[in-house]
């Protein structure tokens, strides 16, 4: 059974317990048919700015977008990562995309394996971009493979070692590992035995629900949770222990294949809160950070010890959500927070009294930022989702720019992805075609769907270096009217 939190303790991120997707069910089982994604259970006053604004977006699609594809989810994902690509073609890709279906408990949640369809840059046709149906299924994802998990999945995260291999986190201490290609595809009854994950990591006193992180550099896992603690283990560590009897966590709910559980290397202690995100040095095993509802951000280094290299007291005015480290200079940390900002610091400008302010600060959501992301393909571009529905991409290379030419709109930003309708719970970048993303969004209270998981591309007018751009137009300019003189 999954362990559900008291009522006393809500969460503060993530879907409530038990989804509107099965009043929904409900309501068609009745006869009343599938209810419209346009119109909320509030009523059509409660929506109209948002079904406004959608609609207005959705007019610009074709201009703003190389590609996009939407899926309307059954049941709500709160994460979303891209896998390894299994073909290679001359117009698309084939690509593993990893997601989630977190359920109202008439059906188990399950961790779900798709094949998704990457149109390459400069394939899909403009009217074939604006003519999708957000209340059906992509023909670009196609289920692939049902885990059925024990609990629901509120993070999923891929080994870059072996992408086949994914962690999860759940409501329980322990980290699950993955390796979906061994797994067996289940079918999700109500009443099945969940499935059996091929290694637990143990080392938390309590629930470690969201922070959650995989090395670059080494086949090593970092989590955070509500006992204040950051902890590090290496799935290397499972060859020597698959022969002795593991000890589990109290409470534990989960049931390893073969009594494969792995001890922590270590734990670290610094937080005062619950740690909500933790993210790795990318050029090294042993240093890392970690923020958390204390409002902290703080550097780790496992070779000095278990406390704080560097603390940050103060780094939002809010709980902190989210954090990345920046794999094309490991010197730029980015954090989000729940006062609706991302800051992004110099690792060089912090001392050891966590003395030291933001290189900048970034203001262009109106709600809780939930997710940050470096680009992997330009070192001073980076995403952020927010609960206002909108995912920001921003290059900090442009904030002069910006200024210079008197930019009514926030610092950095030149792009803002609309396609939500409520708030943007996860997203990635694809390093395999690194201006492609994957993001889902939980609008099913607002909506009477799952949620929508959207792959999109933005057109490459609006990334590309700026002469090149010029002299594209002008070509097409030149072409343009040498065939109005022949028509005319």
């Amino acid at each position: 059974m999954e362990a559900t939190p008291p009522p006393s303790e809500p969460r503060k991120r993530g879907r409530p317990k038990g989804s509107t997707k099965a009043k929904a069910d409900k309501e068609r089982e009745s006869g009343g048919g599938a209810p419209s994604r346009m119109k909320g259970p509030g009523g059509d006053k409660k929506n109209t700015a948002a079904d406004e604004s959608y609609a207005h977006w959705k007019l610009l699609v074709p201009v703003l977008y190389d590609w996009l594809a939407s899926h309307n989810l059954v049941w709500p994902s709160l994460s979303c990562r891209w896998g390894p690509v299994l073909e290679s073609g001359t117009y698309k890709n084939k690509q593993r995309l990893y997601l989630s279906e977190q359920t109202d408990h008439t059906q188990p949640n399950t961790l779900i394996i798709a094949n998704c369809e990457v149109v390459k840059p400069r394939v899909a046709a403009e009217n074939h971009i604006a003519n999708f149906n957000e209340d059906a299924r992509s023909p670009y994802v196609k289920k692939y493979k049902t885990i059925l998990h024990p609990g629901e999945v509120n993070r999923i995260r891929e080994l870059p070692q072996n992408k086949n291999i994914v962690a999860t986190h759940t409501d329980c201490p322990e980290v699950l590992i993955w390796d979906v290609e061994a797994q067996p595809n289940r079918q999700a009854l109500l009443g099945s035995a969940d499935s059996r994950p091929d290694l637990v990591l143990s080392g938390h006193q309590e629930n470690a629900e969201f922070a959650l992180a995989m090395c670059p550099a080494e086949p090593f896992v970092l989590s955070g949770g509500k006992d204040k603690s950051v902890v590090l283990w290496s799935i290397q560590d499972h060859v020597s222990t698959l022969a002795t009897e593991a000890t589990q966590s109290a409470g534990s709910i989960i049931k390893a294949a073969d009594n494969s559980t792995v001890g922590p290397r270590g734990v670290f202690h610094g937080h005062d809160d619950t740690v909500e995100d933790v993210q790795f040095c990318p050029s090294s095993s042993q240093q890392f950070c970690s923020v958390g509802d204390d409002s902290c951000l703080i550097l780790w280094d496992a070779r000095i010890g278990s406390s704080p290299v560097v603390k940050v007291e103060k780094a939002h005015n809010a709980d902190l959500h989210c954090v990345d480290w920046n794999s094309h200079d490991d010197n730029f940390i980015l954090t989000g927070s729940a006062d609706h900002t991302v800051c992004m610091f110099d690792r060089r400008n912090l001392n050891s009294a966590g003395i030291g302010s933001p290189v900048h600060k970034f203001e262009g959501h109106s709600a809780a930022v939930l997710c940050v992301q470096w680009s992997p393909d330009k070192t001073s571009v980076f995403g952020s989702s927010a609960e206002d529905g909108l995912l920001n991409i921003w290059d900090y290379e442009k904030i002069g720019q910006m200024e210079e030419t008197e930019s009514k709109g926030p610092a950095g930003l030149f792009f803002q992805h609309a396609g939500h309708r409520d708030k943007v719970v996860d997203f990635h970048w694809n390093a395999y075609d690194p201006w492609t993303i994957v993001s889902v969004s939980d609008d099913g209270d607002l909506w009477n769907g799952g949620g929508t998981l959207q792959l999109w591309r933005m057109t490459d007018l609006l990334y590309r270096p700026k002469d090149e751009v010029l002299v594209e137009l002008q070509k097409f300019k030149d072409h343009v009217i040498e065939c109005s003189k022949t028509t005319s």
